[in-house]
């Protein structure tokens, strides 16, 4: 006989999984949500620094010899 899970059983265990994991999972998803946007800024203030002042995209090179 084939063990089946129908959705009653597959409730019953997410709802036993987030009574017992519930606190760390939402801590867990907040450092994440946290990381990501720290993540976004700083690749939005890299995107920014890479720009002159007419907005055009200044390569590596050209800032070194500017230097």
């Amino acid at each position: 006989m084939p063990f089946r899970i129908g959705w009653p059983e597959l409730l019953i265990v997410l709802l036993i999984i987030m009574i017992l994991f519930g606190g760390r999972l939402t801590k867990s998803a907040g450092e994440l949500a946290k990381g990501i946007k720290i993540f976004q800024k700083t690749m939005k203030e890299d995107d920014d620094d890479d720009d002159d002042d007419d907005g055009n995209v200044v390569k590596e090179e050209t800032k070194k010899k500017e230097e």
